[in-house]
């Protein structure tokens, strides 16, 4: 394990050419493919190649191991969703108690509809979970959130805008990590992502309060 937390994840180089570009496209494409069919216990590069239509050194150009091609793919999730938060979130001709209604929606969706790969991405974690890159790649994120909070809590210190980020945050990782992880119909999630946000209006009006 101690081997496999030094491995290198991050790209090789960046592809400069859109022809290079479309290749990198495939691997992810093929890579999420490979998770959605094969998990983490079974994903390689050689699946990933076969599956892209590409040589397993055409992949090596880019990426130095799976477990580079793993966090590249968790790394555009992340990506979008921190985007899809961003559009939310900084929309300030919204109210703060409708920003954060609409995130939890948004959010719940977003795990449950992305839940087989994200379950898949989660066994594998353990391949790029301790590497800088991650730390960095997920930063974004509560940065993102941490400003939110800020704006929302004007008069609360430091310390209780950062506890206030922090815990709803993890409340609402861990409440979309259980809960899409069976599947649920649009009803079921529209009704849940309501009481979530139902819990987390409340907790902030009460320290506003």
């Amino acid at each position: 394990m101690a081997d496999t937390k030094k491995s290198r994840i991050s790209a090789r180089k960046s592809p400069r050419q859109a022809r290079s570009n479309d290749l990198v496209a495939a691997v992810l494409d093929a890579a999420v493919q490979v998770l959605r069919k094969e998990g983490a216990q079974r994903f390689t590069t050689a699946r990933v190649a076969e599956r892209a239509g590409v040589s397993v050194g055409s992949i090596y150009q880019y990426f130095p191991n799976k477990a580079a091609i793993l966090f590249r793919v968790q790394a555009e999730e992340w990506r979008r969703n921190t985007a899809m938060l961003a559009g939310i979130l900084n929309d300030t001709s919204h109210p703060v108690e409708t920003r954060l209604r609409s995130m939890a929606h948004a959010f719940l969706q977003s795990e449950c509809d992305e839940a087989e790969v994200r379950l898949a991405l989660a066994d594998a974690a353990p391949l790029y979970r301790d590497a800088p890159e991650t730390g960095e790649a997920r930063a974004e994120g509560s940065r993102l959130f941490q400003a939110f909070i800020d704006e929302a809590l004007p008069l609360a210190d430091k310390a209780r805008r950062t506890l206030a980020a922090d815990l709803i945050l993890r409340t609402m990782s861990a409440v979309g990590s259980s809960y899409s992880s069976v599947p649920r119909s649009q009803e079921e999630i529209a009704g849940y992502a309501s009481a979530l946000a139902d819990m987390l209006c409340g907790y902030v009006t009460a320290i506003r309060g």
